[in-house]
């Protein structure tokens, strides 16, 4: 008697596990409900990306905007006003900002090229001016004609 107890259980389970499976394969609402989810319906048009991209505080440029950028950037030339700057060659810096980097780091780029004399100093003025989360990923030109507002306000974006 417990033999045929035992395997009209197991022929149940595997009875119900044959329906669950067969209505799993053949149900197509949850692949509706998953594709309309990943695709979301909406289809934006370049100039709509551009501007919800725009809004949450990314730059976005075509290619030939980048390419103009650049060489405009390589055609600028800096003169020096003072007779006394004259002497004295201007140096320019690239600063890589890269994700995860902090003002300190950047301040410590900037003493490496001697543009300014002190990283300590420096990351406390940015920090008073309430500007430790503007910095941005990207690549910044300043030079040694810059002043030190000049600096801040190139690397550091409100």
């Amino acid at each position: 008697m417990r033999i045929n107890l035992l395997s009209s259980f197991a022929a149940g389970i595997l009875i119900a596990t044959t329906i669950c499976g067969v209505v799993y394969f053949t149900d197509d609402t949850t692949s509706e409900k998953a594709s309309a989810k990943s695709s979301g319906d909406i289809k934006l048009t370049a100039a709509q990306m551009k501007d919800e991209l725009e809004s949450a505080g990314y730059v976005v440029q075509t290619k030939e905007e980048l390419e103009k950028t650049l060489e405009a950037a390589k055609g600028i030339e800096t003169k020096p006003a003072d007779s006394k700057e004259l002497d004295k060659p201007v140096t320019q810096v690239v600063v890589n900002v890269a994700d995860g980097m902090t003002s300190i780091d950047v301040a410590n780029v900037l003493v490496q090229a001697s543009l300014i004399p002190d990283a300590f100093v420096f990351t406390q003025d940015i920090e008073a001016r309430g500007l430790q989360n503007a910095l941005r990923p990207g690549s910044y030109t300043v030079n040694s004609g810059m002043s030190y507002d000049e600096i801040i306000g190139t690397i550091f974006k409100n």
